[in-house]
Formats: structure tokens, sequence, C-alpha cells
């Protein structure tokens, strides 16, 4: 069994100690540690966090390996400092049974990078007809807890009702991706001045609005557990404010994107600020970064969304929707969360790693830096400074909305299950 100490880490923000690991758990937290035979990584005040975990990832295979795999996904997910993902159901086919569910589980068991949770389809095909077969998959291999349409909304009440009735069984959580598909017919960004001025199809935040309203609804009625999938208006901040504090089992995320970017930048025509849902108004940034200080909105989480290159280098209108973000989620963070005085490291670790495991019950993830707890892990280098640049990216897919941006902090060490998938920035 191999051992490693990381010396003069920054746990969680604090006071630099030394952490030893010895196989796949961490065994020791002080100062002053040593270790016969360990191998020593410098901290030199790098900020250690639990490895983070992400509930929303797509990984695209199978079906759609030409943007992504497993493979490739999880490492990209290694690179950002990611230990656990949880890989939405869009395949092709549809990951609606136990058996696509257990082939993407054993593919991120194979990949050896980052332990990979399939979600399981809400409804068969994502056509929103008939539920799919939520037990089957609860009861598979996967262990399947979440389950969503993501990509599409679960739009009729009835079936979302009948999905968190079910759910409730075996307490896992339906994720609703909030889109009232009849609002949203032909629109191609954020409804509002610039949609006005550019003449795109406009997404009004009512479409969002609604379907998180009736949900929180439906879960308060059922007694079940629902997740909003990257909410992204200061109206739905508001009523997801309320559900909690009416006791509703409701939890939320944000993506990174929607905490930097605004609709002004589509302006450029430009379509790899294409993304579902749209970018929103700079007032709806400021009000999700209050919402994610405050707990209002418990995740951050990456809706990481790989096209390739002939998906994106077209007219907007013809371009599919979505942006990389696997690689660049914690340097987001530290830019428009910690750099502003919003969150501490402490906080970042609670929104990127405790609370999304905890939501999805990813055993052994999303764990406290401490004696006795497993060794996944990811180091930052905070005091770092640099432009992204997607031709390094572990992706197969470059489509970021940040290429050429200079953003703060790198992982350079990433630790699953005591075993390095990153080290000094390369992937092993």
């Amino acid at each position: 069994m191999s051992k490693t100490l990381i010396r003069g880490a920054k746990v969680l923000g604090g006071e630099p100690q030394d952490v030893l690991i010895d196989g796949e758990t961490i065994t020791q937290v002080g100062a002053g540690l040593s270790a016969e035979g360990a191998e020593v990584v410098e901290a030199d005040g790098k900020v250690l966090l639990p490895g983070l975990v992400d509930l929303h990832t797509h990984l695209r295979e199978p079906g759609r390996e030409d943007s992504e795999t497993v493979l490739t996904g999880t490492r990209a997910a290694a690179s950002g400092g990611y230990t656990n993902v949880f890989a939405m159901a869009n395949t092709f086919p549809v990951a609606d049974t136990a058996g696509v569910v257990e082939q993407v589980w054993r593919l991120g068991q194979e990949s050896g990078y980052c332990d990979v949770q399939p979600i399981g389809a809400v409804t068969v095909g994502l056509e929103g007809q008939k539920l799919a077969e939520l037990g089957a998959m609860h009861e598979s291999a996967a262990a399947v807890t979440v389950f969503s349409d993501d990509g599409k909304c679960v739009h009729d009440a009835v079936i979302m009702r009948r999905a968190l009735e079910y759910v409730k069984a075996f307490d896992g959580v339906v994720a609703q991706h909030a889109q009232e598909p009849r609002l949203t017919e032909g629109a191609q960004m954020n409804e509002g001045v610039v949609s006005a001025e550019l003449g795109l199809g406009g997404w009004p935040a009512v479409a969002e609005e609604s379907i998180i309203a009736r949900d929180v609804l439906l879960a308060d009625h059922v007694g079940s557990r629902v997740h909003i999938c990257h909410l992204s208006t200061a109206g739905s901040v508001e009523i997801v404010r309320w559900a909690k504090s009416r006791g509703i089992r409701v939890t939320a995320e944000v993506t990174p994107h929607h905490l930097l970017l605004t609709d002004e930048l589509v302006r450029s025509y430009n379509p790899v600020y294409k993304v579902n849902p749209p970018l929103r108004t700079e007032r709806d940034v400021l009000a999700l970064r209050e919402a994610l200080a405050d707990g209002t909105i418990d995740i951050v989480a990456t809706d990481h969304a790989p096209h390739p290159h002939e998906d994106k280098d077209c007219e907007w209108a013809a371009a599919a929707m979505g942006m990389v973000g696997l690689e660049t989620a914690l340097s987001v963070v530290q830019e428009t969360m910690v750099d502003t005085g919003l969150l501490d490291w402490a906080g970042v670790a609670e929104r990127m790693s405790f609370t999304p495991a905890r939501i999805g019950r990813a055993e052994g993830h999303g764990r406290p830096v401490s004696a006795g707890e497993p060794a996944n892990l990811t180091l930052v280098d905070t005091a770092y400074r640099g432009p992204v640049e997607p031709a390094g990216f572990a992706s197969r897919s470059r489509n970021t909305p940040y290429e050429g941006r200079e953003l703060p902090g790198r992982v350079t060490h990433t630790w699953l299950r005591g075993k390095a998938t990153l080290v000094d920035g390369k992937l092993t």
C-alpha cells in the first residue's frame, strides 16, 4: 500500500497542515508529520479540498462518442479536481433502463480517473409520456438515486407527480430541467433588451420560473425531494427561497457560466455562448451569486456539455446549446465567489463537494479532510492566474466560452481513494 504525505497544505483554506494518506485512506492530519517511504508532495500553502462532486455532467457515451466518452470526460473531471460525477441520461440510447445505466457505471469503473454515478431518465426516451424503469435502475448495480430528463423538461404535471411519488420510496430525487416548452418555442437567447435589439427569439425567465413554482408545490404535496437543475434567474431564486422557508424539500444548482457571463456576450453572435438555459442579465448574475453565498442555491454543478467542432462552428441558429465546464469550474467559482469575498474555501467545499455528494447519496465522497476518511482530495494553487487554453483540455471537445480569458486558480493534484489521477497539473 502506497503512502503520500501532503506537506503544508491549507486544508479548506485554513492554516497549513500536513496530510498523510496510507492506501485509500487519510490516516493523519496535523503539523510536522513524517512517514518513512512516503511520497512527499510539497503543497507550499496551496488549498486542499475534498474531491469535487459534479451533480450534472454530460459524458455523451453511449451514442455521441464524437463529443465525449466516459474515459475522456472523467479525465477532464480529474483535471478539474473532481473525484465523482453524475452522468446525465440524454445519451443514445437514453439511460432509461437498468442495462444502459449499468453500462455507463462500468465504463466509469474501467476509466479509473473518477467515479461515475449514472442519472436515470424520468421518462422513457425522454419523451415525457411514460415513466421509465425507475425502480429497476435503482436496484441495478449502478444503484441510481438521481433521475432527470435534462435537456428536456418533465412538463406534464401528472408525470412529475408520479415520479416524485415513486422515488420517495427509496429516498431518490428528481432533478428537473425547468423549461416550459411552449414558452420557449423558437427561443435562441434570454428574452430582454439584447434579444429585441438582435432580433433573436426570446427565452423568457417565466418559462423557468413557472415550472419551478409548480414543482416545489408538487414536492410539498408528495413529501418528496426535488432538485432544480441550472437555475438561472433572479425570480427562480425567490421561488426557491420561499419554498425553503416553507420547509419544502427542494435543492438547487447554479452553473459556473451563469455566475460569470451575461447575455451581452450574445452580441458577438459567437455560438460558444449559446447554452440552455441561456445566459441572463447582470441582475440575474448578481442574484445568483448572492443566493449561492446565502445557501438558497445549494451547489455549483457544471452542466458540462461537450460538442464537436462542427456543431458549434456554424451560424447561431443552427448551433448546439452547451459549454464544457469540468476543467474551468473551480477557477470560475474562485473568480466570482472567493475573490469577491462572497465565499471562503470552506464554503466552496460545501457547495462543490459536501452538499452535491449528500444530494446524490454519493457514498465515500464529500467527506471531511480528516483521519479515517477516504482519500478523495484535490490540491489547488489559488495564487495562479493565467489564460484558458482549450487546446490543452482533457475533454474531447473544446466548446468553452473562456478561451483566452484569464482566470485564477489551477488544480495541481487530484487523488481518488489515495491514487493520484493528476500530478503537477498532468494526468497520470
